[in-house]
Formats: structure tokens, sequence, C-alpha cells
């Protein structure tokens, strides 16, 4: 791969068409890093979520105790978790419609093992290397058949559903009370509960990896501008197949995190997930054109849609309005976002 140096200099090359092309590398420090105070998109989500919270606390007394605001917590970090690897693919310009059924596979796969006497330790990794599997498998329909994302990963969506189906036939398959299994999900440091903890964990990693590591950059670059960064040298199709591998196996995470809650694997585990994953992502500011967005975003992406969620319930709102409140965060997101980068266009 090619240093920073030979990027800068591809980039004052004539690209095919005789402009210049430049790989859009995450220079700016509102694309990643940890400095999301100076990231004015993020800081705008952040001021959405404390209004939003400000809100409900004065229309419901119970949102604002410690014991409520956790469990919003630990119910919205499978989202988080999965949409931090909907981010990497998104910022490469991709989408991975297949979170949910690796959600609900990777679950249904640990808790077979386990069923059938495996260690739980070794259960738990079968799980994940399973949801990891059809995220290469993705990557491979997109990078070396030449798949379209969209098209690509909803195949591998129907396909994990109908194997989930498959195996169980619509029955649930209860996992043994595994001591390991139940603390992933269950467990609590202090008064945090320990989906909370592995949420902040991959939080930290993730950000670390956007925005101090080569292959972080080349993300940001192949979503700026994929065929400047091939030109530049970029192994523009490695980068595909790391992100839809994260994606799979960040997904699989949940996926054990929600066995573990549960302690049985349901047959409609992750149904419909990928939705609350993708509105994450595309709330959390990241661009669905490419090369924008962050794991913190993600995350209070997902905070957003797990304080509405929880806002509804408390109102006593019709639960089925759920969805249309998802959808219009989406349309609000994006129309912003939308706006923000004509306005920008019209400065230069």
């Amino acid at each position: 791969m090619p240093s920073d140096d030979a990027l800068e200099v591809m980039a004052a090359q004539p690209g095919p068409t005789g402009a210049s092309v430049a790989p859009a590398l995450p220079d700016e420090p509102r694309r990643s890093g940890f400095g999301w105070l100076t990231q004015i998109k993020e800081l705008n989500i952040l001021i959405a979520l404390i209004v939003l919270c400000a809100l409900l606390a004065v229309l419901s007394p119970v949102f604002f105790t410690s014991d409520n605001l956790l469990g919003v917590a630990r119910a919205f970090s499978l989202t988080a978790i999965a949409a931090i690897g909907q981010t990497m693919v998104i910022i490469t310009g991709g989408i991975d419609l297949s979170a949910g059924s690796i959600i609900g596979l990777s679950s249904l796969s640990a808790g077979l093992l386990l069923v059938n006497g495996w260690p739980s330790a070794a259960a738990i990794l079968g799980g994940i290397a399973v949801g990891t599997a059809f995220g290469v498998c993705n990557g491979l329909l997109i990078t070396r058949i030449g798949l379209p994302p969209f098209i690509a990963t909803l195949g591998t969506l129907s396909i994990g559903r109908g194997l989930i189906y498959v195996i169980t036939r619509g029955y649930p398959v209860t996992a043994p009370r595994d001591e390991l299994l139940l603390q992933i999900g269950q467990g609590y440091v202090g008064r945090v509960p320990m989906p909370v903890i592995i949420m902040v964990g991959v939080t930290i990693i993730a950000t670390l990896f956007l925005g101090k590591t080569t292959l972080g950059r080349y993300i940001y670059a192949v979503g700026g501008n994929e065929e400047a960064a091939r030109l530049a040298g970029i192994n523009v199709n490695g980068v595909k197949m790391f992100v839809y591998t994260a994606s799979g196996f960040l997904a699989s995470v949940s996926g054990i995190i929600l066995l573990s809650r549960l302690v049985s694997a349901q047959p409609t585990a992750g149904l419909g997930q990928e939705l609350p994953v993708i509105a994450a992502s595309i709330i959390g500011g990241t661009s669905l054109v490419g090369g924008e967005g962050t794991a913190f975003g993600a995350v209070l992406g997902a905070a957003i849609v797990g304080v509405l969620e929880n806002g509804i319930v408390l109102l006593g709102i019709n639960t089925y309005a759920q969805q249309v409140v998802t959808g219009v965060a989406i349309l609000l997101a994006v129309g912003v976002d939308i706006w923000q980068k004509r306005r920008e266009r019209r400065v230069v």
C-alpha cells in the first residue's frame, strides 16, 4: 500500500478525464479521531440527543432515573455495535442489508453449539465465526463477482434468514445457562451493564482505527473517490473486503449479546434489525455517498433511536408508531446531510 506521501503525489496527477483527482483522505478532524467536540456534525447530533432527553425528562419523570437510562443504554448497545460495522461499509459507499440475519444466525449457531456440549468460549467463538464468514461472503460477492452491494447483501439477508428457519423449523433453541454466556449479556461492572462496556470498548477501538491507522484512512479514501484511490495504488477490493468482514464480525458480536440476554436463540432474532442499524449510522452523520462518518456518530445515532423507542413506551404512544418515527428521523438526517453538502458547494 502507498505511503501518505505517495497519496499526495497522486492527488496532483490528472485523472482519466484530464481533471486532477485526489483521494478523500480524512485529514479534517470532523471525520475521525477523538476531537469530536470540533466535529460539527457529531456535535449537532449530540445536542439533538441532549434536547430529546431533556424533553422526555419533562414529559416523563421516570425517564431520567438511573435504572431507566442504563436500561436504554443496554438496549441500544446491540444496535450501536452493529452500526459501527455498518458505518465502515457506508463510508466506502456500500451498504450491508444482511446485518439482521447475521445477528440471528450467529446467535443460533452459538446456541446450537452450546446445546451440543461445546465449551462456552468455543461456542461463542463459533457463533462469531459464522457471522464473520457471512461478512466475508458479502465481500467476495461484491469484489470478486462484481455484484452491487445492495443486491449482494439483500441475497445474503434472505439466505441467512432462510437458514435460520430451516434449522430451527420455527422453534427457539434454549441455551444452557452458562456462566460466561450470561456474563456477556446480563452481567454488570458496578452498576453498568456489560453490553454497555462492550459497546464503549468497540467504539474506542473503532475510533482509533479509523482515525489513527493507514487502513482507516484508506477506508475514507475509497469512499471519497474510489477511482482516485485506485490510481493512488490503494487496494480498493482489499479495503472493501475488510469493511464487509468487519461488519459481519460486529453484527455477530451483537448476536452473541442477544443470545446471552435471552438465553435462547429465537427464529425471529435480528428480524428487521437492518433498519435500526442503518438508521443509527445515517442519523449519526454517515454520508450515504461515502467518505464521511465516525464510530462515535454511529453510537450517537443508535442512542437517538433507543431514546425515541424508550420515549414511545414511557409516554404510552402506540408502539406501531416506532417505525414511523425512525423513518422520519432517517429522512431528516439524510435531508440535512444533502442540504449541508449543497451549501458547502455554493460556498466553494
